[in-house]
């Protein structure tokens, strides 16, 4: 943090940096688009989905997880193509354990709604 850049100040140019962020995956990673748009597609069915807060906050909580990782897997997909096109061992699994993380939280994302939807629907 640069001297000076504290309280109020550090929270606005937090925000500015996180938004800056979230165009750039936006405009950047068809990945991030998708599940962007399938959360916000789900989010009425979650209304109705979700008898009571904690229901409500398991099932837009793992969406805002597959969202996070998803952003994380391409930070790390950005820094490892910023360091170099040549193919490394070490590249390639840095990239392969990100999509395996982003993999995982579509798994828990999934078996949350399918788990909460099979409660609503069967009882």
């Amino acid at each position: 943090m640069k001297p000076g850049h504290t309280g109020w100040r550090h929270l606005v140019n937090s925000t500015r940096y996180s938004i800056k962020g979230l165009k750039a995956a936006w405009r950047h990673e068809a990945a991030f688009r998708q599940e962007l748009v399938l959360f916000l597609l789900l989010l009425p069915l979650a209304g109705w989905l979700g008898d009571g807060p904690v229901e409500w906050i398991l099932l837009l909580g793992s969406g805002l997880v597959v969202l996070s990782v998803e952003l994380l897997n391409s930070a790390i997909e950005s820094i490892v193509d910023r360091i170099g096109p040549e193919h490394h061992e070490l590249s390639g699994r840095a990239k392969d354990l990100g999509s395996a993380a982003v993999m995982m939280s579509l798994l828990l994302a999934g078996l949350t709604w399918l788990l909460l939807l099979g409660q609503k629907l069967f009882g």
